[in-house]
């Protein structure tokens, strides 16, 4: 697997080898054993899937506080997605900052996203599947969330005029200026 250290402590990006032939591939996603000797020791007990259906869907920024905080495993499984975290742990040197991928089932690659992240992601093609491993189940009473739109932090999702297509909950979520984080950095990289 190869491995890309990003310019945000802990973001990692992961592409799994492929093993081809006349009738597809076989590609290794997760291994905790082959991981591990990476420094990453994140344990999953959960995995999501959805499907967006239309270009221009923007799901996010979202994320789970502590007690229950989630790391995610991020990929797609059909389509184009262009995938965002945000570092919000407090004292981080990269705190508000954003990194951006595009993940694609062509492509391959995984967005190895830490707790003490916000998440989001664009779809960049109809009929879009996202794949992702959670290290905490679904905490509703934990959730945070606001716009991925939210200008201050200045993610170029890649819309131009175009408006994105929001949930409800998202289009009225509060917004990042005054945000008081939950996570605080602590130098560990994953």
């Amino acid at each position: 697997m190869q491995i890309e250290h990003t310019s945000l402590p802990g973001l990692m990006v992961m592409t799994p080898k492929r093993f081809g032939d006349a009738r597809g591939f076989f590609a290794e996603t997760w291994s905790r054993d082959r991981l591990a000797a990476h420094g990453v020791t994140t344990d999953f007990v959960q995995d999501n899937h959805s499907l967006s259906a239309q270009v221009g869907t923007v799901r996010g920024l979202h994320f789970q506080c502590p007690p229950r905080a989630q790391a995610k495993l991020v990929r797609c499984g059909r389509g184009v997605l262009f995938d965002v975290a945000v570092d919000i742990r407090r004292g981080s040197p990269t705190y508000g900052r954003w990194f951006g991928v595009e993940l694609s089932f062509e492509n391959g690659k995984q967005l190895l996203i830490p707790a003490g992240f916000a998440h989001g992601f664009v779809t960049r093609a109809p009929d879009t599947e996202i794949i992702y491993k959670c290290s905490d189940s679904y905490a509703p009473e934990t959730e945070g969330r606001w716009p991925g739109m939210t200008p201050i932090i200045g993610i170029d999702w890649g819309l131009g005029d175009t408006a994105p297509i929001l949930s409800a909950k998202d289009a009225v979520a509060g917004a990042f200026a005054g945000f008081d984080s939950p996570f605080t950095y602590d130098g560990a990289a994953s």
